[in-house]
């Protein structure tokens, strides 16, 4: 096999390889160097590819590897010795601070998608959601109750479907 036929199969596989990466990472920029990194090892080590043998798989350990190198490496580079003998300091939760920019934004988010859900929905589901019962919206709502019912699990399954991007952050795209 040429370099140049190895090189085309190599960037064939190159989806799978960004794919798994994320999957390794959860991080788009990391994602990136790491196929950038799979595909250099594999160019370079091309003469330890065994003609016949599963180039996915074979790609896919390199890449493995390549991450949990990486991962030892920045542990051993974020790893620092304490010396002083005031433990209190360390395990104290008084010290700690807290950013929530990140909650912020999360919050402005679903506060926007409950905007968005029509009228017929938001109007049932923001009840629920402060806490009236079924009943009690269908008879407010002078609709039946299995209408409430429906149109609480619909406006659910839009805001999950809207907001899946921080399910797939927080590790919940499985979650229905």
């Amino acid at each position: 096999m040429t370099a140049i036929e190895f090189k085309q199969m190599v960037q064939k596989e190159g989806t799978s390889l960004r794919h798994y990466a994320y999957q390794l990472t959860r991080n788009v920029e990391d994602t990136n160097d790491l196929v950038q990194d799979t595909m250099l090892k594999a160019l370079m080590y091309q003469d330890k590819f065994a003609d016949g043998t599963n180039l996915k798989g074979w790609l896919y350990t390199i890449m493995k590897n390549t991450f949990i190198n990486n991962y030892r490496r920045m542990m051993k580079r974020n790893t620092f010795i304490d010396q002083t003998d005031n433990d209190y300091y360390l395990d104290s939760a008084s010290h700690a601070v807290k950013n929530a920019g990140e909650q912020k934004f999360m919050m402005r988010d679903i506060e926007a998608a409950i905007d968005r859900l029509p009228s017929s929905l938001k109007k049932p589901f923001t009840m629920n959601f402060k806490g009236f019962k079924y009943h009690e919206i269908a008879e407010i709502l002078r609709i039946p109750i299995g209408t409430v019912k429906t149109r609480i699990f619909v406006a659910r399954r839009a805001l999950r479907d809207e907001l899946n991007t921080y399910g797939k952050l927080y590790g919940l795209e499985n979650v229905n």
